[in-house]
């Protein structure tokens, strides 16, 4: 079977801040983030680097052919990083600019991605809600931007902040902008209230939903995620299985698991048909990203099997 992550992060140094709180590279996998000692990723990465190569042997160890790279403020902005990716593992990473969306020129900003060939731009709408005031997603310049997006055909990378409290904006975006197409990320922040109204997005045309941090938002029953199975289950009647895809959060979701487990769960279950399986894995993230010519990592046996 064919699997593609929809949903990771890389990072070579956390050291920004979002909502005037620190988020800062330490030693050992951890961070300071936003004032609290975390840990960000695994203590075997001792150095904090979240690479393209760790993530690459990963992918392999997990038989993942490929994944997309998002971007959230809180590992600060990482366009140069993922151009310099992109370019060297073109087949094995989909990857997304982000801007600046808290000063003004962000529209120009995202031409210039665009311009130096992102072929998606990120909004981590979520972080948009400050102390100081909320930032709308459908102001003029935001909505020009999604305009320059649809006419160019760049995705819309989005995780909206929990239940339906972003939900009226996206409509009137998905309104305005019916060929625009949109990832909705975080599985809609499943574990709130009103999660189903992020999903029923998808019933636009060109909304895709996928899970990155779906094993974070169900954390405490951890594996095999019984209750984010039901959750896809539950999506899939809202929206159909061809409308959803997988994704990992890759690496802050491995602090607790394996990267093989954060879908494993999936493969595993009684409840869902091989054919949805296959579309939520891989299918559906291929055919909306456009990867292609892509190879199934072989297997490679454990010492301890």
């Amino acid at each position: 079977m064919k699997i593609i992550d929809a949903h990771s992060h890389l990072w070579l140094k956390q050291d920004t801040e979002w909502n005037g709180k620190p988020i800062k590279t330490l030693k050992n996998g951890r961070s300071n983030f936003l004032g609290e000692e975390v840990q960000m990723v695994p203590p075997f990465m001792t150095d904090g680097v979240n690479s393209a190569e760790v993530f690459i042997s990963n992918m392999d160890y997990a038989q993942v052919s490929a994944a997309v790279v998002t971007q959230e403020f809180i590992d600060g902005i990482q366009n140069d990083y993922l151009a310099d990716v992109e370019r060297r593992y073109p087949r094995r990473f989909f990857v997304c600019g982000m801007c600046n969306y808290f000063a003004p020129g962000f529209c120009d900003e995202a031409e210039r991605l665009i311009a130096n060939g992102f072929k998606a731009i990120k909004i981590p709408a979520h972080r948009l809600l400050l102390d100081s005031g909320r930032i709308m997603m459908n102001t003029p310049e935001m909505m020009r931007m999604f305009g320059i997006m649809q006419e160019k055909g760049i995705i819309l990378s989005v995780d909206l902040a929990d239940g339906d409290m972003q939900v009226g904006e996206m409509k009137e975006i998905i309104q305005e902008y019916p060929d625009l197409k949109i990832a909705v990320g975080h599985f809609g922040m499943v574990t709130t209230k009103g999660w189903q109204e992020q999903i029923k997005l998808a019933r636009n045309k060109n909304v895709m939903i996928e899970s990155g941090g779906i094993t974070w938002l169900f954390n405490s029953e951890f594996y095999p995620f019984r209750g984010a199975v039901r959750a896809i289950k539950e999506s899939i009647g809202l929206v159909g299985a061809d409308k959803l895809m997988w994704g990992s959060d890759y690496p802050r979701t491995i602090t607790a698991i394996t990267y093989k487990m954060s879908y494993d769960f999936v493969l595993k279950t009684g409840e869902l048909t091989d054919d949805e399986k296959a579309a939520f894995l891989g299918l559906n993230a291929e055919k909306f990203y456009g990867f292609e010519g892509l190879e199934i990592p072989r297997y490679v046996k454990n010492m301890s099997e």
